[in-house]
């Protein structure tokens, strides 16, 4: 029986509980095991923090054999490469944007000054280009506590990832979705990374769950957080696409007050019947952040 390591919110176990199914549907049992890390104790901003507060408890507890299997949200994990850990990307949920706001309303259709929800500085700096006029607030805590600002009246919307809406089941609270040409995700937004200690039987019960697109997809994003040199809480993002063979790479580094973005794309198109590779993936996101430190990236990043 595995013993799939998960963080105990609602978001998160529910995220594991479909690795858990995936893996019983393609013959090994599993269960959860629940892990509670800093970032689950500790309500300050993830910045202050740091990256990979959501990452680090549930390695450890992988390694120490507390667990087989861990699960984690892709963008949340730190961009370098963790040797002790076997890791694969299955099936990815949407990867877009979106608001929860009072009374349906749009981004467009909130009123001059309308209280916003967020931390995320890639959302802030989005926000502040498109919506100068808006209050930013910072907003911690799970979906359901994020949320409750827009029902309790604190605040006018939230912007959460709609991944996690969609797989909580609280897609009828979404009042806009963003056009990710328009408002970028963070890179792997949607995607999930399952690891098990390399050379286990875990590590090898992953084959069944690998979902080659959508690897080589969050791959190429994560690519263009990794050449910059930026941290999952950095204003750096990614969005990609396919379209038939092709695989379309677009990521976009922002100043926090909205007075510059920069973006920049790359494509690759795949070899025959194969989908383009891992290393091939990489290589396109590089080519994006290379881009986006010839228009000036490192200027904004350093401020």
């Amino acid at each position: 029986m595995f013993q799939i390591g998960t963080r105990g919110s609602k978001l998160a176990t529910t995220q594991a509980g479909h690795v858990r199914d995936w893996l019983i549907d393609a013959g090994f049992s599993s269960e959860l095991h629940i892990v509670t890390t800093a970032g689950d104790i500790n309500m300050a901003p993830v910045e202050r923090i740091g990256v990979g507060v959501f990452t680090q408890a549930l390695r450890e507890a992988l390694y120490r054999g507390e667990c087989d299997i861990a699960v984690h949200s892709f963008k949340d994990l730190p961009t370098a490469a963790d040797e002790r850990f076997r890791l694969v990307i299955p099936q990815r949920q949407d990867s877009r944007e979106a608001l929860v706001a009072r009374d349906g309303l749009s981004l467009m259709q909130l009123p001059e000054g309308a209280r916003v929800g967020t931390s995320a500085p890639r959302r802030i700096s989005q926000l502040a280009a498109l919506r100068p006029d808006l209050e930013i607030r910072p907003l911690r805590g799970n979906i359901d506590t994020r949320m409750s600002k827009v029902t309790d009246g604190e605040l006018d919307a939230v912007v959460l990832a709609y991944a996690g809406l969609l797989r909580g089941g609280y897609e009828d609270r979404v009042s806009d979705i963003f056009d990710p040409e328009i408002f970028m995700p963070a890179p792997a937004q949607g995607a999930l990374a399952i690891e098990a200690v390399a050379g286990t039987e875990a590590a090898a019960a992953l084959d069944a769950l690998v979902d080659v697109r959508a690897t080589a997809a969050a791959l190429a994003e994560r690519a263009v957080l990794a050449r910059l040199e930026a941290g999952c809480t950095a204003p750096v993002a990614a969005t990609s696409r396919w379209n038939g063979d092709q695989l379309t790479v677009r990521g976009g580094v922002f100043a926090l007050d909205g007075s510059r973005q920069l973006t920049a794309t790359a494509a690759g198109t795949a070899v025959g019947t194969a989908v383009v590779t891992a290393e091939e993936a990489m290589e396109l996101g590089a080519q994006v952040s290379d881009e986006l430190f010839a228009q000036g990236a490192a200027d904004l990043l350093g401020q």
